[in-house]
């Protein structure tokens, strides 16, 4: 148990902060499946809107350092990667009139 008044803000904080840390990082999980959902129903244009909404996501967790720059990155890459192959996809399939 801490006992300096310094030591006792810290926890405060640390506790203030791991809740916030928690939500940020529900919140880039929950746009992921999202994504991960439309892509698998091939709907693009969905995909291409949901790609922006966890962008930005991940964006706002790396700018508030709840998760580090680079691992956003990787998660953006790879997110546009799959939208990316859902579209030529869709491109090669033959059209159907």
């Amino acid at each position: 148990m801490a006992h300096s008044l310094s030591a006792k803000k810290r926890i405060r904080q640390n506790a203030r902060r791991r809740t916030l840390n928690r939500s940020r990082r529900s919140q880039v999980k929950t746009q992921i499946k999202r994504l991960e959902s439309v892509v698998s129903q091939g709907n693009v244009t969905a995909a291409e809107e949901q790609l922006r909404v966890v962008t930005k996501r991940l964006d706002k967790a790396a700018a508030t350092s709840t998760m580090h720059k680079k691992t956003a990155a990787r998660k953006k890459s790879r997110l546009a990667r799959k939208v990316n192959a859902l579209k030529t996809r869709q491109a090669a399939a033959p059209q159907r009139s």
